[in-house]
Parts: C-alpha cells; sequence; structure tokens
C-alpha cells in the first residue's frame, strides 16, 4: 500500500517525517516486500514530479513491527546532519509501550550492556559490561492503566537494536504483542504495542526547534489510549 499525504508528519525542504504502519519495513530486505524507502521515493517523485526518483536518506530505523514517527531526509545535507544528531545523542526519542504486567517503580531508569544473537534476531540483556556487547541506556514512567493493559512512556537514549524490546522485557514487563520477547502466544496482534511517539531536535540546516508527534494506530487496540493524547 503505498504512503499518502495523511501518512507525512512533516516537510520542507530536506526533511520528511512519516507515520510509519506497523509491518512496513524500513529497508529493503531479502524477503522481498516493499520497503518504506521506496515508498516515499515513489511519493515524493510523484509529488514534484521526478520520473528519474527522488533522494531518499535512511535517517534512522523502526523495527518493522514497531509503528511510528521516522524521519528521512530529503537531501544529502539533511541526512548527513540528522544522523549526526543522531550519532551525538541529540534527538530526543519518545515511545509508546502497552504492557500486561506493570512494572515494579512507576518510573525509572534501565542500564544493561546487550548483545546480539544473529541466528534468532534477538537481543539479549547482560547486566555487565563484556566483549561484544554494547551499552544501552532508557527512562520510562508509567502514564496509566485502561483495562487490563498499562500504557509506558518509555526514553531511549542509546539507540540500539530491540533495546525498548529486550529491556522492559527484562524487568518484566514484555510489550503486547511482542512473542520474540516472551509475550504469551495466542495474542491476536499482528504487530506489537509499541508505538515511536516523538522526536525532538533542533533542526539541522534552519537551526529552529522542532517537536514531532505520531498519532497512534487506528486500530482498535490503541484507540483506548486516545484519553493519554493530551499528556
Amino acid at each position: 500500500m503505498p504512503i499518502t499525504d495523511n501518512d507525512v508528519i512533516y516537510e520542507d525542504n530536506h526533511l520528511l517525517a512519516v507515520n510509519k504502519r506497523a509491518g512496513y519495513l524500513v529497508q529493503a530486505d531479502p524477503g522481498g516486500d516493499e520497503p518504506l524507502e521506496d515508498m516515499v521515493n515513489k511519493y515524493l517523485a510523484k509529488k514534484y514530479d521526478k520520473p528519474n526518483g527522488a533522494f531518499v536518506g535512511v535517517v534512522h530505523r523502526l523495527d518493522r513491527p514497531v509503528s511510528g514517527l521516522i524521519l528521512f531526509a530529503k537531501t544529502s545535507k539533511g541526512l548527513e546532519r540528522m544522523q549526526q544528531l543522531f550519532k551525538d545523542r541529540e534527538i530526543r526519542k519518545t515511545y509508546w509501550a502497552v504492557v500486561r504486567q506493570p512494572p515494579e517503580n512507576s518510573e525509572g531508569k534501565l542500564v544493561h550492556w546487550l548483545s546480539r544473537d544473529r541466528t534468532q534476531n534477538i537481543t539479549k540483556v547482560h547486566k555487565g559490561a563484556a566483549e561484544g556487547r554494547v551499552y544501552a541506556e532508557l527512562e520510562y514512567k508509567l502514564l496509566g492503566k485502561l483495562d487490563g493493559y498499562y500504557l509506558l512512556e518509555v526514553y531511549p537514549l542509546t539507540g540500539r537494536t530491540h533495546q525498548i524490546r529486550a529491556q522492559l522485557a527484562s524487568m518484566g514487563c514484555p510489550i503486547v504483542g511482542d512473542h520474540k520477547y516472551g509475550y504469551p502466544r495466542g495474542s491476536l496482534r499482528r504487530s506489537i504495542c509499541l508505538h515511536a511517539r516523538k522526536l525532538s531536535f533542533v533542526h539541522p540546516v534552519r537551526k529552529e526547534s522542532v517537536e514531532l508527534f505520531a498519532k497512534t494506530p487506528r486500530d482498535g487496540f490503541w484507540d483506548r489510549f486516545d484519553v493519554f493524547n493530551g499528556v
């Protein structure tokens, strides 16, 4: 399904922000499904009448089953500078995660060292540093409870593969639908309930503060948390 104007959150001369649907790949993989990167290219090429295609740079990534805000660059200058902001941790990232088990504390910080098991495509959580492990840190707070589910707001301070999924699971709070990290099978969810909610940063070219929000999916499940949209 191609992206439309309704999927676009923000656009200027250098950047384009899209509300990614759960299940979409960001970049191509061997499976052959069309990635969001190509959809954005087609969208821009059609909008600006560029028969040879548009420049699209992948600034960062979201896991396939994750929904929400993702940025693309429309120029090489925008791509290079935004990637540097992410590398320097000058981007404030906010996610929403739905879990069935409440955290022991209503807010806190998780610090771990992570390793990758590439045969199973999972991230393993460790308490100490060792060769092959990378440092990971996030903060979280409990926003509320509805219908037996708990909504967490999560602020990853590092950007590791599957970081939020693995770290929340490590404290007994696997994300709803995330069977890979311990959520019970039998769930009817086709995606996991992790949503990239907000990005805050200083625009790399205009030097103005930018704060972008992505609405949660309209899928009949996330709708119940609309009451928290004003927090």
